[in-house]
């Protein structure tokens, strides 16, 4: 009988336990992890979960096909991102798919018809003079409020360094916070109160005044004073620590109204504002960038350089904030409705070039650069398709999808039953572990990476068996070849290995790399079966090396297995095997010695 190789591979062989071991550890870790991250089900997808799935395509405009690129789209989907969250919406997903397709996909729950309105269209980025602003909801607590003082309190802390200056000037020193004894504007929240009420008074649209400079008719009057107590209204009655009431806030004002709108200060804290008609529009900003200041203790900054129109309108507008007092000598950078900076002017701002400096890091920066940017979506999106699920369907396709898995994987352990006997229980164990793994690693992966398990990816799941089982069958076939050549069960264990060992991982680079393709050239949930088939071909290569193969070495030195019982699977007589093999010896040579002269 050939004994097996000597060595460093034998001395593997001789310790299966170490590779049980290994894998039973990374079993205990995931799913340790698992029930410490509190995500114990993988995140269903929205077939299976039930919303709204929006495509949208990128639509180049005339002779502007380069503008089709990742940073284009890229903004594109952090200022949808924004939109949709702004419905409140807490698990919505905005990502691109392809070069130019936008996925939208909007939870049960969700308002479709309105999520179609806020992520299809092309926003409006706008520069509106502050009137008056506070904290708002829970974070105002001890304040007065607008109902109480006839207008806003005091502002607290926002973005308190936040400063606009001349080109590449620098305004010397920060503003003070409100409510501090060195800002005489916060001495009263009644007086500021008022004094908003009386700027929306004196001036709440550019209608207000006739083309020609007259003064307002009677009936203008009465019109402005009527607009000037709905905005106080809605600036009263507004709670921006409230999702729904954010996105509510300022929807359908005009460009030439004034408005309410909320904003989050540099504490998180949420502030709500009663804003001016807007002075500059967004299209008027030709660039914006995050710079470094090196050359002052600014530190990272965004300079704006605007169009022609926009510099005479950024200059007539800093100028008459220039000469107001605390809150109303800032202008809110307002994006959909929502103020995203709110920085003060102290000073005319002419020539076309302002910067924004404060306590910014580079990535908020770098964020607040291109929201000005491209404040408007930089693309130009058509509606492709809408698809509503509801939760009731997509409970009825997972539960066919599990049954579809559950029949699969009985058909299978029924063959394996029938044709390898006592070698199924390997081979379940095996599938079972396999399963365990590949549940485990979908339900981290929903946190880490956004994976939703959608309904092809239960299809790749459930292919996968197939092939798992393939690899089984592969190294059961290649031990029972070796049996049938005359080898006992142990050494043939060892020697069918490398040669299944080839022949599986030949296999599985084969299925790996067909998903791979699959995932890299689709769009859409074609990708969700592509991953799942991927990741279940890996976790096939890591179960039959460090799970199966140790296992059958293990059971090989069992009785019922080692003996070839019928119920083994291993029966030499049931496999048609040849007669042991047995090393032969070569007869020894005679002593050397005289030679028998009767002989010769």
């Amino acid at each position: 009988m050939v004994a097996p190789k000597k060595g460093k591979n034998a001395s593997a062989q001789s310790k299966p336990g170490r590779s049980l071991a290994l894998i039973l550890i990374a079993i205990v870790a995931l799913t340790g992890g698992m029930f410490a991250s509190g995500h114990t089900t993988p995140r269903l997808g929205i077939d299976l979960a039930g919303g709204t799935s929006i495509t949208l395509r990128a639509v180049p405009e005339a002779g502007q096909e380069s503008a089709i690129n990742k940073t284009n789209m890229d903004t594109a989907v952090e200022i949808m991102n924004r939109r949709v969250n702004g419905l409140g919406v807490s698990e919505a997903e905005v990502q691109t798919q392809g070069d130019r397709n936008i996925i939208v996909n909007i939870p049960k729950g969700t308002n479709s018809k309105e999520a179609r309105e806020q992520v299809g269209t092309t926003a409006k980025l706008y520069f509106r003079p502050v009137v008056a602003t506070e904290l708002s909801g829970a974070n105002a607590t001890g304040s007065p409020s607008p109902s109480e003082t006839g207008g806003a309190s005091d502002k607290a802390t926002d973005k308190a360094t936040e400063k606009a200056t001349d080109g590449d000037k620098a305004t010397d020193g920060d503003k003070p916070a409100s409510g501090t004894p060195s800002d005489p504007a916060s001495a009263s929240a009644t007086t500021q109160g008022r004094a908003a009420s009386d700027a929306l008074k004196a001036d709440p649209s550019p209608s207000a005044k006739s083309s020609d400079g007259a003064s307002p008719s009677p009936s203008a009057s009465a019109s402005g004073d009527d607009a000037a107590a709905k905005v106080q209204q809605q600036y009263a009655a507004l709670d921006c620590t409230d999702a729904n009431a954010r996105a509510k806030a300022g929807k359908g004002a005009k460009p030439g109204d004034s408005t309410v709108a909320c904003g989050q200060n540099a504490q998180g804290q949420w502030q709500k504002y009663i804003l001016g008609p807007a002075a500059v529009d967004g299209t008027e900003v030709d660039k914006a960038d995050a710079v470094y200041n090196t050359q002052t203790a600014a530190g990272w900054t965004v300079t704006m350089k605007f169009t022609d129109k926009g510099s005479k309108k950024f200059a007539d507008i800093t100028g008459q904030l220039a000469q107001k007092q605390s809150p109303q000598n800032q202008f809110a950078i307002v994006l959909d409705n929502e103020v995203v900076s709110d920085p003060y002017v102290s000073q005319r701002l002419t020539g076309g070039n302002a910067e924004i400096s404060g306590s910014f890091d580079q990535e908020e920066a770098q964020s607040l650069a291109n929201m000005l940017s491209y404040g408007a979506l930089p693309l130009t999106f058509k509606e492709d398709s809408v698809t509503t699920v509801t939760a009731a369907l997509g409970g009825e396709q997972l539960q066919a999808g599990l049954i579809a898995g559950a029949i699969g994987l009985a058909l299978v352990i029924l063959y394996l039953l029938f044709y390898y006997r006592g070698l199924s229980f390997i081979a379940v164990a095996s599938l079972m572990v396999s399963a365990g793994l590949t549940y485990v690693i979908m339900s981290l992966l929903g946190p880490t990476i956004g994976f939703a398990l959608n309904l092809p990816a239960v299809c790749g799941a459930i292919v996968a068996i197939g092939i798992t089982a393939d690899s089984f069958i592969v190294y059961f076939e290649r031990v029972r070849d070796e049996i049938r050549e005359g080898r006992t069960l142990r050494p043939a264990v060892e020697r069918a290995w490398p040669r299944a060992r080839r022949t599986i991982l030949v296999s599985d680079f084969v299925s790996f790399l067909a998903a791979a393709v699959l995932f890299i050239v689709t769009v859409g949930k074609v990708q969700g079966f592509a991953f799942t088939l991927g990741l279940t071909t890996l976790l096939d290569v890591v179960v039959v090396f460090l799970f199966t193969k140790p296992l059958l070495t293990l059971m090989a030195r069992r009785r019922f297995f080692s003996s070839g019982h019928k119920w083994s699977g291993l029966d030499p007589k049931a496999l048609g095997a040849k007669p042991p093999l047995r090393r032969t010896r070569r007869p020894s040579r005679p002593a050397a010695g005289p030679v028998d002269p009767k002989e010769a």
